[in-house]
């Protein structure tokens, strides 16, 4: 099935800086995110194109392939640029035209292949995210096999050359005008033949293994975030060099705060009597509650930011802000003399409305004047 192109995947053009991609994977990673589509097979794959359009699309070198090439210039089984291989055109040249004569990439085939890069995927709370901390990981794996490290022959022996290829790992036949190369059938593009496998990887030189490793999750990190272990990735094939890992960040969603960038923003309520009169109000940090102080005629909606109290940025070290929203809370559950009280207080200003409530009047005023359009 062909792939979806990865700027349509994502939602942006083919213009967009990393930071308004990162803004639609991160919107999109929230909604579709495993733990939130409750073992959904069909948003699981969603959310896996997600990361691969993502993980493209942030890397300068696969981007550039990518715009270039397509699909085919980032894809690992062709030796694209974005998988640490140059676009090379005798495999796209191989690609196109193998199967009209029952060739393959020859040459590639009979080298040793580095291991394939893995991904884990962590989820972490706004706490863990902002503050940093150390995590242990089990990652289901290959590796090399430590009996026959790597050769897939029994220890005492050693693979032979393939006596059909003669080590190349490809063949030459004619068809026609043409000489087409072709992976060796005897050896399978390895060049060696292992006549006495190891028992304990049955001739794979690797084996299955979950590996216990230990990750230092730096503060600041954000959903989107990737964090590359070097070599901890599949073992190579014949001894070659294994894959890296990366671990890909997820941060769960909070209940008083959302974070934007560096800066955090939350929700505070606030008494009708504080907004009217003034006063201090105690609001949450990461780092404990402080108290803020409120202005006489507050109204809800209003935005106090809170300088240093945000997130500090992993890349640049700089600390954001806390911006809190005040809502003005309506007094419930009153008491008669309270509602005595308020109607009174009510009465109180009624006479002249405009100057204690002007949005009110200059609500009103407008909507007057929006009629008497009307009818003119």
């Amino acid at each position: 099935m062909s792939k979806r192109d990865y700027y349509e995947v994502l939602g942006v053009d083919k213009s967009a800086g990393e930071r308004d991609i990162k803004k639609a994977y991160k919107k999109l990673a929230m909604k579709y995110h495993p733990d939130r589509t409750q073992g959904d097979k069909a948003l699981e794959e969603k959310f896996k194109e997600i990361q691969e359009a993502y993980e493209v699309l942030t890397d300068s070198q696969k981007r550039a392939a990518y715009d270039q090439y397509g699909h085919a210039g980032v894809d690992p089984n062709r030796g694209g640029a974005g998988f640490g291989g140059g676009a090379d055109f005798g495999d796209i040249f191989g690609d196109v035209f193998g199967d009209i004569f029952g060739g393959g990439r020859g040459g590639r085939q009979s080298r040793a292949r580095q291991g394939a890069d893995l991904r884990y995927n962590l989820e972490l709370s706004l706490e863990e995210a902002v503050r940093g901390k150390e995590v242990e990981i089990r990652v289901p794996t290959l590796v090399e096999c430590d009996v026959c490290h790597g050769s897939g022959a029994k220890k005492g022996t050693s693979p032979t050359t393939c006596p059909t290829c003669h080590g190349n790992g490809q063949v030459q036949m004619r068809q026609g005008f043409f000489a087409v190369q072709q992976t060796c059938p005897t050896c399978s593009g390895r060049g060696k033949i292992i006549s006495d496998p190891c028992n304990a990887c049955h001739g794979h030189g690797r084996k299955e293994k979950t590996k216990t490793l230990s990750v230092k999750i730096p503060a600041g990190v954000d959903t989107g975030d990737r964090i590359r272990l070097n070599g901890e990735g599949e073992a190579g094939e014949n001894g070659a060099p294994a894959g890296d890992l990366y671990v890909q960040v997820h941060v769960r969603e909070h209940e008083i705060f959302q974070r934007d960038g560096n800066n955090l923003y939350c929700e505070v309520p606030l008494s009708f009597t504080t907004a009217a009169l003034g006063g201090e109000l105690e609001v949450p940090t990461l780092d404990g509650k402080v108290k803020l102080k409120v202005s006489a005629e507050t109204q809800t909606g209003r935005m106090f930011r809170l300088r240093g109290k945000g997130v500090k940025s992993v890349r640049s070290g700089v600390t954001g802000d806390l911006m809190c929203k005040v809502v003005v809370e309506t007094p419930v559950n009153l008491s008669t003399r309270q509602k005595d009280l308020l109607q009174e207080l009510d009465d109180s200003m009624g006479g002249d409305s405009g100057k204690h409530r002007p949005k009110e009047k200059g609500f009103f005023d407008g909507v007057k004047k929006f009629f008497d359009d009307l009818t003119n």
